[in-house]
């Protein structure tokens, strides 16, 4: 079954949504002030104490300093790291060893280019993307032969990712702005792309 993380939670109300929502992971902006969503590590841990066990916190960072990263991981009690900026293998295999974490990846996907440069990777996960929360899908035909399980973001919402995951079977579905009504969550819609994400997949388009 596909997984799916909301990500750019950043209101105490986002948190009781996604307990009624239940995804498998949501996802904190930090420390990114190009964007609305972004947060203090302070509030971050404050949100995320508000959370079950059973959905995992992804911290999503762009450029910071590894010290940075490794004290917010420790202080919101993270799950995962997310690199989303132009982050190398250098750099994921220190937050990795300096964190115990797994490293989440993000790639623009422009090109097949773009999509060798994630393949080869060092981190632990991979997600294909369009670009910093644009709120719009890339060409999915160009991963349609990916050899790596991904995580697919960009342009998400309710009523396609049942196709986007019937099309390219993603490892994960990563939803933010198509759960969001007016720049915020949407209670309804977050729900609404859970069961999108795990309902029963007919056989792979061709």
């Amino acid at each position: 079954m596909t997984q799916i993380k909301i990500c750019g939670l950043f209101r105490e109300q986002d948190i009781g949504f996604a307990r009624d929502a239940a995804p498998d992971c949501v996802g904190f902006i930090l420390n990114f002030p190009p964007s609305h969503r972004s947060l203090s590590p302070e509030r971050a841990a404050f949100l995320r104490a508000g959370l079950p066990p059973e959905i995992r916190a992804v911290g999503v960072f762009v450029n910071r300093p590894l010290g940075e990263v490794a004290e917010a991981a420790a202080r919101i009690r993270l799950d995962a790291v997310q690199l989303h900026g132009s982050e190398d293998n250098a750099y994921i295999d220190a937050i990795r060893e300096k964190t115990g974490l797994p490293v989440w990846k993000a790639f623009r996907v422009r090109s097949s280019g773009d999509l060798a440069a994630a393949a080869d990777s060092a981190a632990d996960e991979i997600l294909l993307d369009n670009g910093y929360g644009t709120g719009e899908a890339f060409d999915w035909r160009l991963a349609g032969g990916f050899r790596r399980p991904f995580i697919l973001a960009g342009g998400l919402t309710p009523e396609n990712i049942p196709g986007a995951v019937r099309t390219l079977r993603p490892k994960m579905v990563d939803i933010s702005s198509g759960a969001e009504t007016g720049k915020v969550k949407d209670r309804n819609k977050m729900i609404a792309a859970v069961r999108a994400a795990r309902q029963p997949q007919a056989p792979k388009e061709q």
